[in-house]
């Protein structure tokens, strides 16, 4: 089985190793960040393994890529492959996952490598082997995991020669909801962010929103948040984009069956808000004459007719 797995590592072209353009990480001034960042910047001067544990989307890939650019490997590519993808193709397993040479890799995920992942990596980490027996140089090693390994390996699940080999810093990066006050320029970075994609003027919050931000829990942490600022750019108009959060996030917490309401969720209310507010313009514009409506929008007739069966207006008619 070894054998299969290494033929497969070092023959894999598929799109396992990713070399992300770019990963936002910014700088905190909650306590907490402060002391990871503070132990960020003396890791990234050696070559000792980092092991980042994180909520998911609390920032684990952004914090790994902060940790090669201070380092000396900075002027080298930095490549993530996701444990996951690994183990649902075997047969292409990221070609030496892509350990080998100069730059950084972060493995994200690491739990959810099999047993015969983690025997590979392990002699991988251990000999430096190519595959042709001769020692070369590993790129430096940062992994990552939504899981306590530690609990992990104490329940039979992670290898402990692997766990010890790999977690020479261990560094928790902490939720959202527990450095509250990094959530402002957060969220000014990814309203900027998406302002240029979209090339758009950043919508300056009003105080209720920039309320709502801080007293939201962020079940979805840092992505989450993001995806708020992109969901406000992208509709162009706070009060449209937060006609669904703003209900959504009061009783975000304490949902009508106590269960937790993601901001995914608020989102995608908020998006059918939107499309019904836009919808219903161009109707107007139109005399609801539906044909005229769906050209203006751009979409098919079908299609309107289908939204407007969603909305329940498909009674009403062209005038």
């Amino acid at each position: 089985m070894e054998s299969n797995v290494r033929h497969g590592l070092e023959n894999v072209q598929g799109p396992m190793i990713d070399e992300p353009m770019s990963v936002d990480f910014i700088e905190g001034v909650s306590p907490s960040m402060r002391s990871v960042e503070a132990v960020m910047r003396e890791v990234a001067q050696s070559e000792v393994p980092v092991l980042l544990l994180a909520e998911r989307g609390a920032g684990k890939k952004a914090t790994a890529r902060r940790v090669h650019d201070m380092s000396r490997h900075g002027a080298h590519s930095f490549r993530v492959v996701t444990c996951s993808a690994l183990e649902s193709e075997k047969a292409d397993w990221a070609g030496q996952a892509g350990l080998l040479g100069a730059g950084t890799v972060f493995l994200d995920e690491l739990a959810e490598l099999s047993a015969a992942g983690q025997a590979w990596l392990l002699q991988a980490l251990t000999r430096g082997n190519g595959s042709d027996g001769a020692s070369q140089s590993l790129a430096r090693l940062v992994c990552g995991s939504s899981r306590d390994l530690e609990v992990e390996m104490r329940a039979g699940n992670l290898r402990e020669d692997l766990y010890y080999r790999i977690s020479g810093v261990c560094l928790r990066v902490p939720p959202l909801r527990q450095r509250r006050e990094d959530i402002p320029a957060l969220m000014e970075h990814f309203l900027r962010k998406y302002s240029r994609d979209f090339q758009r003027t950043v919508p300056a919050l009003s105080e209720e929103t920039r309320r709502l931000f801080q007293e939201y829990s962020w079940p979805g942490n840092v992505r989450e948040l993001e995806n708020a600022a992109r969901a406000i750019v992208a509709l162009g108009d706070e009060t449209v984009a937060m006609g669904g959060l703003r209900a959504m996030l009061l009783r975000a917490d304490m949902g009508s069956n106590g269960s937790r309401v993601s901001l995914k969720q608020a989102a995608r209310a908020a998006s059918r808000e939107a499309e019904k507010e836009i919808i219903l313009r161009a109707l107007t514009r139109t005399r609801w004459n539906r044909r005229r409506a769906a050209q203006e929008l751009q979409i098919s007739y079908k299609a309107l007719l289908y939204k407007l069966k969603q909305m329940g207006c498909s009674e009403y008619r062209a005038s």
